[in-house]
Order: structure tokens, then sequence, then C-alpha cells
């Protein structure tokens, strides 16, 4: 696995950090000189991984402007795997084997960690996903916590995704316009597996009937037939797991002109670009994020945003919010363990308590089935479900952080549209 060429590496702000005071986290005053380095390995030119890379860069500058940690600078080297389980570990091998990083920043693709998830262990390595949702990234920390306990899940598990969906559902749909229907329409993935087994419990919970379950492959060009048998059951919502394909059926949807609105997880559609990506074809999209431009979710939102959009010209996807955070959190685990040795790096990370873009963020204990995933509900990380209007990402719930209505295009049937 190459690293990235050096215009790339230049766009990404890839920086090579100089010396720094020797005084610090280690004995030796030349030790204390060494940056801190952190590997990032994400799908540099996806939609939703291309903020990865520029996001943890820019929390690596804000961190080494204020002095580092203890003197001691955070580098940033990063590794475009292309969406290749393959190419990532082996950008995972030469990042601990030879370019010598103290942890790992890795994809938003669930079947990547997964794969990687056994190097980390190998390896003795810290590594946390920015993005990643499946629930066995954390059940196989669960069963084999002295192999696996280096992985840390940085983004909400699929289940966890499941019940916020819901939840807002109910509030927007089932309480706000009546609803009563809904088809899960997912793509077949490693994540969305347990987000529909969460959707078809919760759902029918929060007041919508299930009436079908249509799971299509990533590799899914022409979504016509597949909205043609949707709209035969006429159901009130299409309730979404979508990552890897969100451009082709969010055009086609308009396109089509179908009357049914969706709601759920569309990863790509976190992106400020997506706009652009669909030709305007996203507006009326429901869909689910931690964090989002215009929502002050913390204190540390609003600035992130605006930095980000002023250093790269756009506003950052659902990962972007989170690998900032994580190379935040990692700094401070680095601060309070007084060392980068990988099992102490642990210890320091599931004692974390730090408020990030997303919320407050802390870990699962061990013990828990979804040991390293994050805390989620009131008080830590809650989400959001934002809908494209005229261009700009709405968010609509939860109220107290809503800063706009819900609205739908004129070909979307509802009771009040």
């Amino acid at each position: 696995m190459r690293r990235l060429d050096e215009s790339v590496r230049g766009r990404l702000g890839v920086a090579v950090c100089a010396s720094a005071m020797a005084v610090g986290l280690a004995a030796s005053p030349a030790r204390a000189a060494d940056p801190i380095r952190i590997g990032v390995i994400a799908e540099a030119q996806a939609v939703a991984g291309s903020s990865i890379p520029l996001a943890a860069q820019l929390a690596a500058d804000e961190i080494n402007a204020a002095g580092g940690v203890d003197g001691r600078k955070i580098e940033i080297v990063t590794y475009d795997n292309h969406s290749s389980s393959a190419e990532s570990i082996r950008a995972f091998q030469r990042a601990v084997n030879e370019d010598k990083v103290n942890a790992v920043i890795a994809s938003y693709i669930s079947e990547v960690v997964l794969a990687l998830e056994p190097w980390a262990g190998r390896l003795k390595t810290v590594m946390i996903t920015p993005g990643a949702a499946s629930d066995v990234i954390t059940e196989n920390i669960a069963k084999d916590y002295e192999r696996n306990k280096y992985t840390f899940h940085g983004y909400l598990t699929s289940s966890a995704l499941s019940g916020l969906v819901c939840e807002a559902a109910k509030d927007l749909l089932v309480d706000g316009l009546k609803m009563k229907t809904a088809v899960i329409v997912s793509e077949d993935a490693a994540w969305t597996k347990p987000l529909d087994a969460g959707y078809e419990k919760c759902l029918p919970e929060s007041g919508l009937k299930v009436l079908d379950h249509v799971r299509f492959s990533p590799d899914t060009t022409d979504f016509t037939p597949i909205f043609n048998k949707i709209e035969a059951q006429k159901p009130d919502v299409m309730i979404t797991g979508i990552s890897h394909v969100g451009t082709q059926p969010t055009v086609q949807w308009k396109s089509q002109q179908v009357p049914i609105p969706m709601l759920g997880v569309s990863s790509q559609a976190t992106n400020s670009t997506f706009w652009k990506d669909t030709n305007g074809a996203t507006e009326g999209v429901l869909y689910n994020a931690v964090s989002g431009p215009g929502v002050a979710v913390t204190p540390k939102t609003l600035p992130f945003v605006e930095a980000f959009q002023k250093k790269y010209g756009n506003t950052p996807s659902y990962s972007g919010y989170t690998a900032y955070d994580e190379v935040y959190y990692l700094a401070d685990a680095v601060k309070r363990a007084g060392s980068t040795d990988s099992d102490k790096l642990v210890d320091a990370l599931e004692k974390t308590d730090y408020v990030g873009t997303i919320g407050r963020i802390q870990f699962l204990p061990k013990g828990d089935p979804h040991v390293h995933g994050l805390k989620t509900g009131k008080g830590a990380i809650t989400g959001l479900m934002l809908q494209w209007q005229n261009g700009k990402q709405v968010n609509l719930w939860p109220k107290d952080v809503a800063n706009g209505k819900l609205t739908f295009p004129a070909f979307i049937k509802t009771s009040s549209n």
C-alpha cells in the first residue's frame, strides 16, 4: 500500500512535524521531541470518506498550534485505501511496522474495519473507526477482550442508529404526519444487518407497520424495479440504510418521481457536496447524523464546521466530525497515560470523558456486549435527523436543536402535502 502522492498529500494538509521542545511525556529529551504519529486509513476519494483525513489534519494543526501534547507535536500520516479491505490491511501493516504510528484512525466501511480488527490485536496498535457501524466490531471485542481491546468504535453501532432513526420517525412522521406504514430499504452490507434487525423491532414500536424489507446489492445501478415494487405497496415512508450507493437511488427517486419520502441512514447525504453530486435530487431526503452544519450540538460543533469550510471549501461528512474528535481524545489519552504505549493508551481511552463536536464521548465498559462502543442517549450522543432543503442541510430533530421545519418536494404525497 503506497501513501498518497505528493499532490494529494499536499491537498490533505499532511505535515511533517519539526522537533518539539525537549519536555513532555517520556523520560529522555530526545524521546520528548518525537512526534505522536497517527495513521489515517480512509476512502479519500469517496463522498462519505473524504472528510476523514481532512478533519484529522485540521485537529492536529489546532493541537500543534496550541503547543502539542506536553510539547510533542501530532503528525498525521494518511493512506488512501481505495475502499479496499486488502489495501487497508497493507496500509495498516505499513503504518505500524514501517511508519511507526502510535495509533490508527480507520475507515467508514464496516467490512474494512472488520478486516483490520484482528491486525490491531496482532500488532497491538490502537485503532478507532470514525464511521463504520457494524455491531460485530464491538461484539468481537466483547467475545475476546484481550485480543481485540485495541479497537474502539468512534461512531454509533448499527443497532444504536436504528433506535435513533425510529425515535425521529415517531416524532416527525407518526406523531407529526400520522404516518402508519413503512418499507425498509437497505443495501446488502455488514453494517445493515443489525440496522435492519433494529428497524424491524423498533419501527412497529414507534407506530409504523413494516410492509416489506428490501435489500439490494451495493452494485445495483438501476433502482427502477425496486421503486416500482415499493410503490405498489403504497407505504407512507421508506426507511433507509444506504452508504455506498447513495447517489444513484437518490437521483432515480427524484427522476422517477417516487411519491414516497425517504428517512433513515444515508451516509453520502451527510456531505455538503451531495447536493451537487445529485444535481439537487436530494431535495427532501431525511438522514440521520451525529452532527451537522448550523447545529450547535456542543460549543465545539460550529467552530469546527467553520474552520473546516474555511480550509477545505465544503462542510464535512458525518465521519469528519468523528475523525476530528478522535484526534483530540487520542491526544488527551496520550497526555493522561503519560505514554504512547498501546496498553496504557487502551486504559486511558476507556476512561475518556470528552465533549467533542458530536456530544459527550464516553465508551461502554468491559462486560458490556458492545464494549468500546459509544454511550448514547441523554447526556451522551443523541444524534440528529436532518433534511436537504433548497441546497442546505437543515436539522429537524431533536426539537431542542432543530433549525427548520419538515417539508417535501411537490411529488411526495403525504397527508399534509
